[in-house]
């Protein structure tokens, strides 16, 4: 169900972003009436986007040797109109990319979700998990020591409150692997990603659990899921779990992408055959290079790309003829507040969608979600219309000067 309120931030529709033609698109004038276009979604000035420089002293405590600032392009998507939890709202997506045709695509589809009254997305959970490991003489000095950290959540709670004002120790499980102990810490964190209290949590937990229950060693990143994918990520989820869901008219997809919903759905289940051979986690389409976007130009930690892709993309036909498309990622780690969200470009490009600061991290996940969601279906799209590789050669071509026409198929 989508929502009457309309977010705070933004209104409930931004006009279509200011295109020149396929030659003049880069010329300083359209440049600057996209940025022109950028600041009013954002409601201020937006002088790091364009090229001012970022205070060296800003980087304190994100990077070490400092020699400079890299520059990657960011290009708009959108608008993209998602219903969340904050209300109704069309924002411009910034991404980070060197990767021609990923803005255009993802904006092809954040058009068809529009077309549909656009999508719908929600936190479903929000829990940041850490996975110490103690080390006993015997098997059953482990199970004994499980129960001592069962009843000791109490405790473990006590000791998380004097390092954090913004987190917390919810709750805590425990598993017998042989004379190991796995612990699972669930925290909340707030608006940031919180990994950094959460280990610090973690060590302390652990260090008096050790010191009351005997253990031989203890390792506070015992089963590491940080930062690799994981078959805990698809099942329990980690930081926030979000999904989003749209329906897409027959009509529209017919006119627009030249395809219809049951071609996708086809195009799908022959990818869940090969997804179930590779043994994969990541049963989306291309949620890596969408996030991986997103996250570059909001100054989100990019090595959590391997986490937050796992997911699911689900296809079906509804009653009426058309296309419901949803998209399901359980392990979304993001921060607006904390680590590099709060300085520079990452911080402009946050503002342009409204999720700036505290209190919108709910925000950004669901309108991640919802990105990922319309970068899929477009792409589906073009693998359903056999309209991909042609889209690639005239959107995506950056070749050196002097290699030459693109290399034939048979090569």
């Amino acid at each position: 169900m989508k929502p009457d309120n309309e977010s705070a931030a933004h209104p409930a529709h931004l006009p279509k972003l200011p295109r020149g033609s396929r030659g003049e698109d880069f010329d300083v004038a359209w440049v600057a009436a996209r940025r022109e276009a950028a600041e009013k979604a954002a409601g201020a000035p937006l002088p790091f986007l364009g090229r001012e420089p970022v205070p060296d002293a800003a980087a304190k405590g994100n990077v070490e040797n400092l020699v400079g600032w890299a520059q990657v392009p960011v290009g708009l998507a959108g608008p993209l109109l998602v219903h969340g939890t904050a209300g109704t709202q069309s924002c411009y997506v910034p991404m980070a990319t060197t990767e021609g045709a990923l803005v255009a695509s993802t904006s092809r589809g954040m058009g068809l979700l529009a077309a549909g009254g656009g999508a719908t997305a929600r936190v479903t959970r929000s829990e940041l998990s850490q996975h110490p490991m103690l080390v006993y003489g015997s098997a059953m000095d482990a199970l004994e020591a499980a129960k001592v950290a069962e009843a000791s959540l109490e405790r473990f709670q006590g000791l998380v409150a004097g390092i954090t004002r913004h987190g917390a120790l919810s709750r805590l499980e425990t598993q017998v692997l042989g004379r190991r102990l796995l612990l699972r810490l669930l925290f909340t964190t707030g608006d940031a990603i919180g990994i950094n209290m959460a280990a610090h949590g973690a060590e302390l937990c652990s260090k008096d659990l050790a010191e009351r229950s005997g253990a031989v060693e203890r390792f506070v990143h015992g089963q590491d899921v940080e930062k690799r994918a994981n078959a805990r990520a698809m099942v329990e989820g980690r930081g926030r779990s979000v999904i989003a869901e749209a329906v897409i008219p027959r009509s529209v997809l017919a006119d627009k992408a030249r395809t219809s919903p049951e071609a996708l759905v086809r195009v799908l289940r022959t990818y869940a055959v090969g997804y179930a051979q590779l043994g994969t986690q990541n049963w989306t389409v291309q949620a890596a290079n969408t996030i991986a976007a997103v996250f570059l130009a909001c100054g989100q930690d990019i090595a959590y790309v391997t986490e937050c892709s796992t997911g699911l993309l689900d296809f079906d036909v509804t009653p009426e003829g058309d296309l419901h498309a949803s998209v399901t990622l359980p392990t979304m780690l993001v921060g607006t507040v904390g680590g590099g969200s709060g300085q520079g470009t990452a911080a402009e490009c946050l503002r342009i969608l409204g999720c700036e600061g505290a209190g919108r991290a709910d925000s950004f996940a669901e309108i991640i979600a919802a990105t990922v969601l319309a970068g899929d279906l477009s792409l589906m799209a073009a693998f359903a219309s056999h309209e991909f590789v042609a889209a690639h050669e005239k959107l995506g071509r950056n070749r050196p000067a002097g290699r030459g026409a693109p290399p034939s198929a048979s090569q």
